[in-house]
């Protein structure tokens, strides 16, 4: 494993170079890690140590993992097989969907256990009260992004969202101290992003962020920040935690202003009828 960093290591990103470094100087410690903590003793995201494990060219992080506790193992004189108890082999024979499943609700729950409720309400009264409201999500985030402002717009008015950094100054130019721009953004970072948080930031416009982690590019431009674990098992990243932190945003918006949100959502009814939007 040692050869294996070393010379690959000039390849590697910032980021993966502090992994690769963590994982030599602490193998024995980085072998029983899972991919978030070795991220956080790394000072990098989940994303960037299972990224790195492709770098390398294993199938993933659990291949890599292997590798080293093989290695850690034979040092010891002990081979892995005879480490591995019977919990862990049924849990090998698990599904490999159901595993994902697994992961996804086990970053549900760590979000109800750490989300601070103050800051969602917090982030419900600056919405509602904004003059304007400016969603942004760039690549992989851009999903998530087109769906919280569409919701967005079904309880208040003056809701747009970013389609892209190329009209990004003229969106932020029109913009107020009374306005809000919600961005998500995710390993790996999207320079649009960050620059949309800075120009917004430069105009003197509240900022909020659904990222990884509270130091993050974005999340230390934003001066509301909400953090959520990614599910990454392979090259491509679960939004559930994000989808879940939009949803109780939404929540205590309908909550909090539900005389607007119903008359509003009578209007929009009433239009959709005349002009025939949906097939019933």
């Amino acid at each position: 494993m040692e050869a294996l960093i070393r010379e690959k290591l000039s390849q590697l990103s910032p980021g993966q170079k502090k992994v690769a470094e963590f994982l030599l100087m602490k193998p024995e410690q980085s072998a029983f890690l899972t991919a978030a903590q070795l991220g956080r003793e790394a000072d990098v995201s989940e994303a960037t140590v299972i990224r790195l494990s492709y770098a390398l060219g294993f199938n993933g992080f659990p291949d890599m993992q292997a590798r080293i506790q093989q290695q850690v193992l034979k040092k010891e004189g002990l081979s892995v097989l005879e480490q591995e108890t019977e919990a862990d082999s049924l849990e090998k024979e698990k599904s490999l969907f159901a595993s994902v499943l697994d992961r996804d609700v086990a970053i549900v729950r760590q979000l109800a256990t750490s989300i601070n409720e103050a800051d969602i309400w917090q982030a419900v009264d600056w919405l509602n009260e904004a003059d304007q409201v400016l969603v942004a999500g760039f690549r992989a985030s851009y999903g998530a992004a087109h769906w919280f402002s569409f919701v967005l717009s079904q309880c208040r008015g003056h809701v747009q969202l970013l389609q892209g950094a190329g009209d990004m100054p003229e969106k932020i130019s029109t913009l107020t101290d009374r306005s809000v721009v919600f961005i998500l953004s995710y390993p790996r970072y999207s320079r649009d992003a960050v620059q949309t948080a800075e120009c917004a930031k430069n105009q003197g416009v509240r900022i909020i962020a659904a990222t990884d982690r509270p130091l993050s590019p974005l999340g230390q431009l934003a001066d509301l920040t909400f953090t959520t674990e990614e599910n990454l098992t392979s090259m491509f990243s679960s939004n559930t935690g994000l989808q879940s932190l939009l949803n109780l945003i939404m929540v205590g918006m309908t909550t909090k202003n539900k005389e607007h949100v119903q008359a509003r959502s009578q209007t929009l009814e009433r239009l959709y009828t005349t002009q025939g939007i949906f097939v019933e």
